[in-house]
């Protein structure tokens, strides 16, 4: 379960790093943070939904990805930065590729060690 939480917010980190830096923006401190708190907090708001169901789930995986991008999108729409659609849609895929991606990377490494032919 840390390690889950642990390449989530690792995934936020890097997703907003990549954003400022493929935009020609900042990368000190307060830039990359001003871009990664919404999302971050997505997150965390996210892990509280899904921490009883698993957050290590597939399904965990989509509903962490709806809430964060949800919610980091609403506090960016609220703190008078940026929500174009085409961002959107970049967040939603990037965002959901690393969540999904890593849970099911982590799905198919247990069932290859408990698979009586490994």
């Amino acid at each position: 379960m840390r390690r889950q939480l642990l390449l989530d917010v690792t995934s936020v980190v890097v997703f907003a790093g990549v954003g400022r830096l493929a935009h020609r923006e900042s990368l000190t401190l307060a830039a990359w943070s001003h871009t990664a708190w919404p999302f971050l907090a997505g997150l965390g708001l996210a892990w509280l939904i899904v921490l009883r169901a698993g957050p290590a789930s597939l399904r965990s995986g989509l509903a962490v990805t709806v809430t964060t991008v949800v919610v980091g999108m609403a506090l960016r729409a609220l703190t008078a930065q940026g929500v174009a659609v085409s961002f959107v849609v970049v967040a939603t895929t990037v965002l959901g590729l690393l969540f999904m991606g890593s849970r099911a990377f982590a799905l198919r490494s247990r069932r290859r060690r408990t698979s009586p032919d490994a």
